[in-house]
């Protein structure tokens, strides 16, 4: 632990740790200090925080200049000075300066509301701009997932933090100087062309409107308006834990019931559950697992560790940088995609609708999900299984477009048959839960026993990597579970080294799974929230009747009809897909 050291701010006596940044310090004794570059994640710590925006200049007795509090260390008996008149000066000259080139369309921005610059500009009561001059202009640049306005970027550098310091993809960084200084890509490419993976942790932490999701909105409300369409959603397990932070609900909070009730009175036909099909992947997951490790204990040539592939993220990083680790992913499609195939293939079959006029929709936390949609690989004939994917953010707004408040409706059940899940469905929004999940199904198709315990604790927590030894049928398996690109890249190089042997992996390219999903409500790095999503999860699951994959019903039935058993050709043809190797810069 390290030593604490006596420290003044703004003339009150703070004890604090040795290392801390001002910032921080401050922070502990309720002392606001406004910043714009600074990730409050402590994985990064304060020297890889830029200093780039200085807004968060403070004044340090016997030091001349500012010093920036987000990256200036404490030391003993420092004096600090957060409110002087010098300081508020040089504050609001910076934000001037931010302003003087930046984008006036507030009332059109994406951020607006949520704009940490447009709130400085509150709240130090900015109403005109002293600095006149020649402003950039800069192309837009659209993608499946996200989009880059660089003349709103205000060069605060935390998407390039994140995606270097957390992800360790380094998709964005800053390029020139002075004037024409800004953040893109190498050779300034499009997104679309580069190595990112579309998880949306960059979106997740820019403070203005420079990056933000695209949005089908629009063609959702075309869609919806077309007599000869039917509209079907799917709502993900991770969804219904967060949106109610954007109506006053806390974090975790469960708003299934609330939430189908407002999709149905948007004009869905349908509201159907994802988890429906996260339990159809964990037969599919779950029964190649158990194929492998018989061939494994057999001593026959395979694959192993096998590794999730139910974040299209992940699988896209894997696409780039792991090429030796294709074959290890599991050839399952992601619950998204698996929910979209059936959906047009067999219950549009069922009900005398032909696919062509089926819009799929899935709303999801994350922006991976939209260019997954997209991905040609998932398209039959050129009729895609998901349509298009709208985030939770996007249906919150929506939905207040609506004039739909959830605190006032009363609940509904999901459609049945492709609504009906079972808790291992559930937790599949969390890091450890599609594993956890997974083992509970591997356990009874190995054993032939009934598992009466199905909480697996040594797959929960949101650390970067965890190890859990799971002891089956007198095999010990040793699986690990990642969230966090950067965590996935360091324990697939130990394992390339030598330095590690698992049997199965589950990775989740967010800290703490879905639920820190680029396209959630915005938590700027505060990890009890996403927590407490977690929690929610796990409520859910443990509040079910049925906490097994394998033992739903409707699963059940969609087997004995259609699909045979797990692995079948039928279900091959239809819930599995292929991996491609692709360019590493």
């Amino acid at each position: 632990m390290k030593k604490l050291i006596n420290i003044k701010i703004d003339g009150i006596d703070v004890e604090t740790r040795a290392g801390q940044t001002i910032l921080e310090a401050a922070k502990s004794v309720g002392i606001k200090i406004p910043s714009l570059c600074h990730l409050h994640i402590k994985e990064i710590g304060y020297k890889n925080n830029c200093s780039s925006c200085r807004i968060c200049v403070v004044e340090v007795k016997g030091r001349k200049n500012l010093a920036a509090a987000c990256s200036t260390p404490v030391a003993e008996g420092m004096e600090i000075t957060t409110n002087s008149l010098r300081v508020i000066k040089e504050r609001k000259t910076i934000l001037e300066l931010m302003l003087s080139d930046h984008p006036s369309d507030c009332l059109l921005c994406e951020k607006s509301g949520k704009c940490d610059l447009q709130r400085l500009a509150i709240e130090f009561g900015i109403r005109e701009i002293r600095f006149k001059g020649k402003k950039t202009n800069n192309r837009v640049e659209y993608s499946p997932s996200i989009i880059r306005d660089a003349d709103k970027c205000i060069l605060c550098k935390r998407c390039e933090t994140m995606c270097r310091e957390i992800q360790t993809c380094s998709v964005l960084s800053s390029i020139n100087r002075g004037f024409n200084a800004s953040m893109a890509t190498a050779f300034e490419q499009n997104l679309e062309t580069t190595i990112c993976t579309n998880c949306g942790q960059c979106v997740a932490v820019c403070p203005v409107g420079a990056l933000h999701e695209t949005d089908y909105t629009k063609q959702l409300f075309d869609d919806l308006s077309n007599k000869e369409k039917k509209v079907i959603v799917q709502v993900a397990p991770a969804v219904r834990v967060a949106i109610g932070e954007e109506f006053g609900f806390a974090p975790g909070e469960d708003l299934t019931g609330k939430l189908v009730t407002a999709l149905k009175m948007v004009g869905f036909s349908h509201v159907f559950d994802t988890n429906f099909a996260a339990d159809l992947t964990i037969m599919e997951e779950g029964s190649e697992f158990k194929e492998r490790l018989e061939k494994y204990l057999a001593g026959e040539p395979v694959k192993l560790p096998l590794i999730t592939s139910c974040c299209p993220a992940w699988v896209k990083f894997a696409e780039h940088h792991f090429h030796n680790f294709l074959g290890n992913l599991s050839t399952a499609k992601s619950p998204q995609q698996m929910f979209g195939a059936v959906a047009k293939n067999i219950w549009a079959k069922e009900n005398g609708i032909s696919k062509e006029k089926i819009i799929c929709v899935s709303i999801m936390p994350c922006l991976a999900k939209k260019y997954e949609a997209s991905r040609h690989k998932f398209k039959d004939g050129g009729i895609p299984d998901v349509d298009y994917s709208i985030s939770t953010r996007q249906i919150a707004s929506l939905l207040k477009q609506a004039n739909i408040d959830l605190r006032t409706l009363p609940e509904s059940k999901f459609d049945n048959p492709l609504g009906y899940s079972t808790g291992a469905a559930d937790i599949f929004g969390k890091t450890g839960g599609v594993i956890e999940a997974a083992t509970r199904t591997l356990y009874e198709l190995v054993t032939g026993e009934e598992l009466e315990k199905v909480d697996f604790e040594q797959f929960r927590g949101i650390e970067g990597i965890r190890i859990a030894e799971i002891p089956v049928n007198g095999i010990k398996l040793r699986i690990g579970v990642v969230n966090g690109l950067g965590a996935a890249r360091e324990l697939l190089n130990k394992i390339e080294k030598g330095e590690e042997t698992l049997h199965a992996i589950e990775v989740m390219a967010c800290k703490g799974g879905c639920v820190g999903g680029g396209g959630q409500p915005f938590h700027y790095g505060n990890f009890e929230i996403v927590k407490e999503r977690i929690k929610g999860l796990e409520k859910i699951d443990s509040g079910k009747i049925i906490r097994k994959s394998h033992d739903n019903p409707y699963i059940i039935e969609l087997y004995k009809k259609y699909l045979k058993e797990p692995l079948s050709h039928e279900a091959h043809q239809l819930l599995h897909t292929y991996y491609s190797p692709k360019k590493r810069i």
